[in-house]
């Protein structure tokens, strides 16, 4: 008895182990993951919308069709992005994914707390680049790490009426995704301390 039961739990964990590692290979060995399907109708490091999900079709699954979606197909082999995504009426997020469809980041309008949601994306190696700055908070630059070079940004803006849409549509449509040209701006030195002027002389006593 003791036995079978062993040979049960044994079958059980074993069984449960192939299923994790399963579904942890599966986006890395499958051919129309994410990334592979959107790169025929996207552009590298480019805001591409995508069409508005219907019962017939659906650029991908699971899709809401309260929510416009663009996508950002980014490649960070020849600099950091520039993200810029104005915020819609009812709400808007924005979503990290690296190639292998992990997410590692996401921000949305409350969480921004301004009408624009804007920050640089670079790899870790990218960042440790970057010059020092005292003058550049993390309130003023958001910056976020890639685990990968290459991956994709999701951004959704919500249309809570079916009228809406095109309001909701516009917002994703002024968004900007594209590699920094332009240096960062190296910290400047500050000049040197004027000399003292010396001291008067002292009138002698008589």
């Amino acid at each position: 008895m003791i036995r079978l039961l062993l040979t049960i739990l044994a079958g059980v964990l074993l069984g449960g182990v192939v299923h994790l590692v399963s579904v942890l290979a599966l986006p890395r060995i499958a051919s129309q993951d994410a990334y592979s399907r959107l790169t025929p109708m996207t552009k590298l490091n480019e805001v591409t919308q995508l069409p508005l999900a219907d019962p017939s079709h659906s650029p991908m699954p699971l899709m809401d069709p309260a929510f416009a979606v663009a996508i950002c197909r980014y490649d960070l082999s020849t600099g950091p992005l520039k993200l810029t995504v104005p915020v819609s009426q009812a709400y808007t997020s924005v979503s990290f994914y690296t190639r292998n469809e992990v997410a590692y980041y996401a921000i949305n309008d409350r969480s921004a707390g301004k009408k624009v949601i804007e920050l640089d994306l670079m790899t870790e190696a990218q960042h440790n680049e970057l010059p020092e700055d005292e003058e550049i908070t993390a309130a003023d630059r958001l910056i976020i790490d890639s685990p990968t070079s290459t991956g994709l940004i999701l951004l959704k803006a919500l249309a809570p009426e079916p009228g809406l849409m095109p309001q909701a549509q516009a917002s994703l449509a002024a968004s900007s995704c594209k590699v920094q040209t332009e240096p960062v701006a190296a910290k400047q030195e500050a000049p040197p301390p004027l000399p003292v002027p010396a001291p008067p002389p002292t009138a002698r006593k008589r």
